[in-house]
C-alpha cells in the first residue's frame, strides 16, 4: 500500500536539535532565555522588522496586537473573509465584532477597493473600525500599498497576518512589516516550524516591549508577584526557539522547494481543462506555501470535491481552499462587504500537497492520481 502524501508536514534537518541539545544542556527549558533573544533577533534580520516578540502561536500574537491597538468590548474590526478563523477569532476575544471584507481576483486577498468602499461609507455615518487586518493568504501577499493608504487616511491601525507568508515580498520587502503590528505562525504545517509558536513584530519598540508584558502575566516590576493589569502565558519556549532558529537558517531553501512543487503541479497540470492556478500578483514574490488551484467541473468533468476524495482513496491528502469566514456558522450574524468571490474560490478551490520535503515520486503520484481523474470523468 502507499504511504500516505499529506498536504504540508514539518521538515526539520540537523541544527534544530543542536539549539535544541543546547537548551537543555543549559536547563534553559522555561520561557525565555536566549535562544528566545536570539530568535527575535535574527527574524527581525531575515524579515527586515525593526522589532520582535516571540509568542506561543500566531493566534496569540494576533490577540495581543488588537488588545495593544485599542480594541475593546462593541469595536468593529475590518478582516479578510477568505482565511482560517484564528484570524478572526481574537477579535471576539475583545468582544469586538468581526466585519468581513471580499478577496479580489488578483491575489485571492483583501480587495482595496471594498476596503475603500466600506471605510467610506463607515466614515459617513461615524463608525470607523477600531483595526483592519489584512491577510496575506497561502504565501502570497496581499496588496498592501493601497489598503496601508487607506489606513493611514483613516487613521485605522493595520495588522498584517502574515501566518502563511513568510519568506515571501511585496515589492521586495516582507509582508508583515508594514502595518502597526504583524503577526507570523510557526504551526506544525508551516513554512518553517517550531512546532507551536508564533511572532508578532513592530516598528515601535514600546509596543513589543508591552506586549512582551502583557505575554508573561503582566508581571510588574517587583521582587514579590504583583500584577497591576491582566497578562497571559504567551511567551514561547526556549526549546521551541531553539527550533525555530535552526529553521531560520533554511527558509530561503524551503521557499525553493515549494515554488519547485508548483511548478512542477503547473507545468504538469496546466493545460488540463478546467484546471487553473492561483495567479501570482505582480507586485510581489509567493512562496507558494500551498499550491492552490481552481476546477472548472464543464471543463474539467467533476468538481473539487469528487477530486478530493478520489485523492483520498489513493492515501493523498488534498483540502478544499478556507471556507470564508462569513459562512462559518460561529460568524454567521457578522457583516461582510461583498463576499462572491471568497464563495467561488471556496466552491471550486483545492490545495495539493505542497511540503518542502515532498519527493519527485510523490509528487508524480499526485499528479498522476488527477490526470487519471481527468481521463476517466
Amino acid at each position: 500500500m502507499n504511504k500516505p502524501i499529506l498536504l504540508s508536514t514539518p521538515h526539520i534537518g540537523h541544527q534544530e536539535l543542536e539549539f535544541v541539545k543546547e537548551a537543555f544542556a543549559t536547563n534553559w527549558i522555561a520561557p525565555i532565555g536566549p535562544h528566545v533573544d536570539a530568535f527575535e533577533q535574527e527574524f527581525c534580520q531575515i524579515t527586515g522588522a525593526s522589532h520582535a516578540a516571540a509568542v506561543s502561536s500566531g493566534t496569540a500574537a494576533l490577540h495581543l496586537a488588537l488588545q495593544l491597538v485599542g480594541v475593546t468590548s462593541g469595536d468593529e474590526v475590518f478582516c479578510s473573509t477568505l482565511t482560517f478563523a484564528a484570524t478572526a477569532n481574537p477579535i471576539v476575544y475583545l468582544g469586538a465584532k468581526p466585519v468581513f471584507i471580499d478577496s479580489d481576483r488578483i491575489s485571492w486577498n483583501m480587495n482595496p477597493d471594498l476596503l475603500q468602499e466600506a471605510l467610506q461609507k463607515r466614515a459617513y455615518f461615524g463608525k470607523l473600525p477600531k483595526a483592519v487586518i489584512v491577510v496575506h493568504l497561502y504565501g502570497q501577499s496581499a496588496d498592501i500599498e493601497p489598503i496601508l493608504e487607506l489606513c493611514d487616511q483613516y487613521n485605522i491601525p493595520l495588522i498584517e497576518d502574515a501566518a502563511e507568508a513568510l519568506g515571501s515580498t511585496y515589492k521586495c520587502l516582507s509582508p508583515g512589516t508594514f502595518g502597526r503590528f504583524g503577526i507570523y505562525s510557526f504551526n506544525g504545517n508551516k513554512i518553517i516550524t517550531t512546532s507551536g509558536g508564533g511572532m508578532l513584530v513592530s516598528a515601535d519598540d514600546k509596543l513589543i516591549a508591552k506586549a512582551k508584558f502583557l505575554a508573561t502575566q503582566s508581571r510588574d516590576p517587583a521582587p514579590h508577584y504583583q500584577h497591576s493589569e491582566i497578562g497571559y502565558n504567551y511567551r514561547l519556549s526556549n526549546v521551541l526557539a531553539g527550533i525555530g532558529r535552526g529553521q531560520l537558517q533554511v527558509l530561503n531553501d524551503r521557499v525553493a522547494a515549494r515554488r519547485r512543487n508548483f511548478e512542477i503541479y503547473q507545468s504538469a497540470l496546466g493545460n488540463i481543462p478546467g484546471i487553473e492556478f492561483m495567479p501570482e500578483a505582480n507586485f510581489g514574490h509567493s512562496t507558494r506555501w500551498l499550491t492552490a488551484l481552481t476546477i472548472t467541473p464543464e471543463a474539467f468533468g467533476a468538481d473539487r470535491e469528487y477530486i478530493r476524495i478520489q485523492l483520498a482513496k489513493q492515501q493523498i491528502e488534498a483540502r478544499p481552499v478556507w471556507k470564508p469566514l462569513h459562512l462559518q456558522p460561529v460568524f454567521s450574524e457578522c457583516e461582510c462587504i461583498g463576499g462572491e468571490v471568497a464563495e467561488n474560490l471556496f466552491l471550486h478551490g483545492l490545495c495539493l500537497p505542497s511540503g518542502s520535503n515532498l519527493t519527485e515520486e510523490n509528487l508524480a503520484r499526485v499528479i498522476n492520481a488527477i490526470t487519471a481523474i481527468y481521463s476517466t470523468t
